[in-house]
Parts: structure tokens; sequence; C-alpha cells
């Protein structure tokens, strides 16, 4: 009896599984034809009756006609791998000012956000012990020189010896020395951009001691900026000082500045597997600060490969695959995928010339149906 009882489920599953395949399964239709289940099914009304028709077409020469399907040559195209990183920027020229010495600031020459040239004096510290020295290693050295003139008028008459000649030569030369050392102490004393740019904040004040640890300011030339960032170690191989970049503010979007890569680190960061380069970029219109982050975009252009519609990408258990039309017959070919864009997939796989990928028709095909090719929508 419990034999009965399934025989008689499993007979409902299969009288509700056929109608749902036939009509909901385009490809389970050939196979109905040939049960002589689908001409019955279409009487009914569970399928249109020019379903009867086409479903014996589809079956690859078997049902009295070929698959109907859309299939086009693929095209040849370069691979092209994009990379986008992110970095900041720096001034093409950044100098953080240090005094060289241990002072009180007397005067600030310079205000934030002024352009200065090099060399403009940005603050003095008191000079006043400084100048004294000058002072007096000028009188030193004068007297030196004093001392050589005397000589030489006196030296006709034999008073003098090449000893003393020498040594007055000496103290002169000695003389000499210690003012251009008491000079320096007192430059010194003045603290210069040592190169032309902007002055950023200034951090101290008329009457603030200094040492030679204090930042005073910074001096940023930011007529170019560069671009502090970091590549995957992939492409460590491919890219090359010069190499043309697109860089992007993150904080405007819609702007490019063209660049170049200015300088390529000589090895990969084995904790990230990042490779760290630079790149410069414009800035006429003095718009872009330091210190701002910029997404970094360049390509890498690469070999020719066969370019495909995505509509042709079919998957199975063993990867992806195409169908084509070669000889009017279906045949399945496994591909490789190896870049994936708006309006075509590019694969490695072994076409010949003449094949034809089905982009349309792929879930009525199987291996050695005859095919019909016919125009697409886009034709």
């Amino acid at each position: 009896m419990r034999m009965v009882t399934q025989l008689v489920a499993v007979a409902v599953l299969f009288a509700a599984a056929v109608p749902l395949a036939a009509r909901f399964v385009p490809g389970s239709r050939p196979w109905l034809d040939r049960a002589g289940l689908l001409a019955p099914l279409a009487q009914i009304g569970v399928l249109p009756a020019e379903a009867a028709v086409d479903g014996g077409d589809q079956g690859g020469g078997q049902g009295g006609g070929d698959t109907q399907v859309v299939a086009a040559p693929a095209d040849i195209q370069a691979l092209r791998d994009v990379v986008t990183a992110i970095g900041s920027a720096e001034g093409a020229r950044s100098v953080v000012l240090l005094p060289e010495i241990s002072g009180r600031v007397t005067a600030i020459h310079a205000t934030p956000g002024e352009r200065v040239e090099a060399g403009a004096i940005i603050l003095d510290l008191d000079s006043g012990t400084a100048e004294l020295m000058v002072a007096r290693a000028q009188l030193v050295f004068d007297d030196a020189q004093a001392t050589i003139r005397r000589m030489e008028r006196l030296a006709g008459s034999g008073t003098v010896t090449d000893l003393q000649r020498q040594d007055a030569e000496l103290a002169l030369r000695t003389a000499e020395l210690a003012l251009r050392t008491a000079e320096r102490d007192l430059a010194d004393h003045s603290l210069r951009a040592p190169v032309a740019g902007f002055v950023g904040l200034i951090e101290v004040q008329p009457g603030d001691l200094v040492t030679p640890a204090t930042a005073v300011t910074r001096i940023e030339d930011r007529s170019s900026l560069i671009v502090d960032f970091r590549v995957p170690e992939r492409v460590a191989s491919l890219i090359a000082v010069g190499d043309p970049v697109e860089a992007s503010p993150v904080s405007q979007p819609g702007k490019t500045i063209a660049g170049r890569i200015l300088a390529v680190d000589n090895r990969v960061d084995e904790a990230s597997r990042t490779l760290r380069a630079q790149a410069a970029i414009g800035n006429d219109d003095d718009a872009l600060r330091a210190g701002m982050a910029f997404r970094i975009t360049f390509a890498f252009t690469g070999g020719d490969y066969p370019a495909v519609d995505p509509l042709a990408i079919q998957w199975g258990s063993d990867g992806a695959f195409v169908w084509l039309v070669r000889a009017g017959k279906a045949e399945r070919l496994p591909i490789r995928i190896l870049q994936r864009n708006a309006d075509a997939v590019l694969i490695e796989a072994a076409l010949r010339p003449d094949d034809l990928v089905v982009t349309e028709g792929v879930q009525s095909l199987r291996p050695g149906a005859a095919v019909t090719v016919i125009p697409g929508p886009r034709s």
C-alpha cells in the first residue's frame, strides 16, 4: 500500500512539474517535444500554440529546424590596467625655519600667507653683543693691515726681518678669520627664507626667547605640488619616472589635473606590500594647498586580447565559458576572464578567426546543435 501511495505522489509531482517546465524553461521544450508531450500541453492551453512549433525547432536539427541565435566575431582590444591611489600633497619645496642660535626675538618682518623671495629676512634676534664682536674684530683686522703697510715701507731700510714679516702676515690672516666669524655670528641673528614661497603661520612673537629647536614657521613653494602615494606591488615593474597620471582633489571630485611620476622608491614595503611613489602636478592658479588629499589615477596598456559582449559570458561547474558558432554548429569554449569593462569583457581563449560568439539564445544551445545566426537588436 505504501508503494502505491509513493507512486501516486511521484505521478502527481511529475504532472505538476511538466507544465511548469514547458512554460517557464524554454530549454526543456525540445525534450518534451521528443516525448510527445509538447503538443498536448499547447492544446490544453498550458503554453502558447506557437511554442509547440518553436520548441521542436530548438533541438539542433532534430526537430525540423536550427536554433536561432545572435552572434558576432570577437573584437580585439588592448588590456588596460587602471590603478587608483590616495595620497597627500606637499609643496615642490617646503622648509621649516629654525633659528641657528638661541636669542630673543626683536622684530618680525613677514606675515602669514605672504610670498617671499629666497633670502628675505623673516625675523631678527637681539644682536647687540654680536655687533660689538664685529666691531672689535674689525679693529683688530684694521690694526693688522696697518702693521703690514708699515713693514712694507720699512722693507728697504733693512730694519724688518723676515720673521717679523711672517708674524705680521699671520696676525692679519688670523684677524681676517676672526672678523668673518663675527660677521657670520651677526648674520645668524637674522632668520632668512632659504627658498622662495609662501609664509605659513608664525609661531613666535617679539620678545619670545627661541632656540635652535624652535620651529618659527614654514616656507612652502606651491607653484607645483608633489603627491606622495602608494601602489600595489603587482604594478611595481610597470610604473616608471615620467609616466603620466591624473590627479583629482578629494575635496573637488570633478577637477582633474595632469601630472607625471616624479620618483619611485627602490623597494616594496614588506608590511603593506605596496610601493611608494611621488607625482608632480601643476598649481599655476594657486588654487591647491599642501596637505590636501588627492586621488591619483594612471593606466598601463598591455597586450591585445579578444573582447566579447558581457551577455556572452556563461558559467558552469568548471568555470566561465562562451558559446561559439563554428561551421553552423554550437560549440562550448572555456575562457579566462582578464578584465571587465562597461561594454566588453576581455578574455583569454582559443578563438579562431572565423568564430562567432553567441550573445543571445545561449539558453537553448547544446554542443553540436545546428544554429542559425540572425541579426540582433543592435544590428
